[in-house]
């Protein structure tokens, strides 16, 4: 038998499964793809492949430094010392009496009832506002018919009776107002 003799037979049986095909009435083309996996197999794979996923994230060595940063984080010191350094600056007394203030209200020409009810709204949108020092301008009383300055007093009894009002005092400048000014710590 030579090659021609066995071409010609493979060709015979490619025709006669043809015609049966044809006679059955049954297509037998295949849509899949030459080796291509079926859904079970497809599953079963995605099924090992995450399992050896696992099991390598488990067999991997973390270096503990590495872990305990992931763990805790990092602290920053150096801004923890400048917070540390800022609060017990607020609280030293030097450096409050001269931190100069940071808001002002003027009462000149106000009576005592105005000059009170204004002075209670500014002493709480100051503490709203987180301000530390604050002066108050009464003036000295030089127009004042009666013997004491008005204002004066009554900023004084205000300052000793709210318990946001702290340390007070007046300006050693002149041109800061003098006794006819008074700074106060609010707490």
């Amino acid at each position: 038998m030579d090659m021609n003799d066995i071409l010609n037979q493979w060709d015979k049986m490619q025709t006669n499964k043809i015609r049966k095909q044809k006679e059955s009435g049954k297509n037998q083309i295949s849509h899949k793809k030459a080796n291509a996996p079926t859904p079970e197999e497809k599953a079963a794979k995605e099924e090992r492949d995450f399992e050896a996923q696992i099991a390598a994230d488990n067999s991997k060595k973390i270096n503990p430094m590495e872990m305990w940063l992931r763990r805790y984080g990092t602290i920053d010191k150096d801004k923890i010392a400048e917070e540390s350094v800022e609060r017990t600056a607020l609280q030293d007394r030097n450096y409050l009496i001269n931190l100069r203030p940071e808001a002002r209200i003027d009462l000149h020409g106000l009576h005592q009832d105005e000059a009170l009810e204004r002075l209670n709204f500014f002493i709480s949108d100051c503490l709203a506002k987180g301000i530390k020092k604050v002066m108050i301008i009464h003036g000295k009383g030089i127009h004042t018919t009666g013997t004491d300055p008005v204002l004066g007093e009554l900023v004084r009894k205000f300052i000793e009776n709210n318990k946001h009002c702290g340390m007070s005092g007046h300006p050693k400048n002149q041109s800061d107002g003098g006794k006819g000014a008074t700074w106060v710590i609010l707490k």
